[in-house]
């Protein structure tokens, strides 16, 4: 008995019995990493220097990108979980309201009105599209109880169209192609697609359009 298809990944439901979270202990982890990448940044910035400004140089002359970036982090991840603890719902909101500020304090170094609203607008729509898509770039977590080869057979199994319907639309024997030019109509490969009775009523059409009987082969 097939194993039932794995269900979509859950939806966060705002329904759900809200449980309030720490906004502080996330917002030092992003810091972190939010960090170590400005320094990545900044780094390769060094190397484009024509001249030589030493092992400390990314940190004296580019140390701006590196608190750009862990000032980034922190007002994203502390706004999203701050968000969701007024509002009291975990959904895509949050990670729009995060995006907008964290955007937003990028556009402050350009001092423009558009800049700001233009970098928050596009972090926030960046951030809540990757959370309504399941917030991973590997796809959704699969379940580990469920066997993946009894799942895909599964999924083949409902998305199987009936061999019926794909005749009434393609037709009945096609990609029946002779193994050898030089053989005649009986030597035919069997990869094309076929009807229950397809070889009885194959005989029949040559019976009746070319007056050629084709004896009945019996299996040996």
């Amino acid at each position: 008995m097939p194993h039932p298809v794995q269900p979509p990944p859950r939806v966060r439901s705002s329904e759900e019995e809200f449980e309030p979270v720490d906004a502080l202990t996330p917002t030092m982890k992003c810091v972190a990493v939010m960090t170590g990448f400005g320094a990545f940044i900044a780094s390769a910035q060094a190397t484009l220097t024509k001249s030589n400004i030493g092992a400390f140089g990314p940190f004296r002359y580019f140390g701006g990108t590196i608190v750009q970036f862990a000032a980034l982090g922190a007002t994203y991840e502390f706004t999203r979980h701050a968000s969701a603890n007024l509002r009291r719902k975990h959904d895509s909101y949050n990670e729009a309201i995060g995006g907008f500020m964290g955007g937003a304090l990028l556009g402050l170094r350009m001092r423009t009105l558009p800049a700001v609203l233009g970098f928050g607008s596009a972090l926030a729509v960046f951030m809540t599209a990757f959370d309504v898509t399941g917030g991973t770039l590997m796809g959704p977590i699969k379940d580990l109880d469920v066997d993946e080869y009894e799942r895909k057979e599964a999924l083949r199994a409902n998305k199987r169209r009936p061999i019926q319907e794909t005749i009434d639309e393609l037709g009945e024997g096609r990609g029946r192609q002779p193994l050898n030019r030089n053989l005649s109509i009986e030597a035919l490969t069997d990869t094309g697609i076929f009807g229950p009775g397809y070889e009885e009523r194959r005989r029949q059409r040559i019976r009746e359009r070319y007056g050629i009987e084709i004896p009945t082969t019996t299996p040996s």
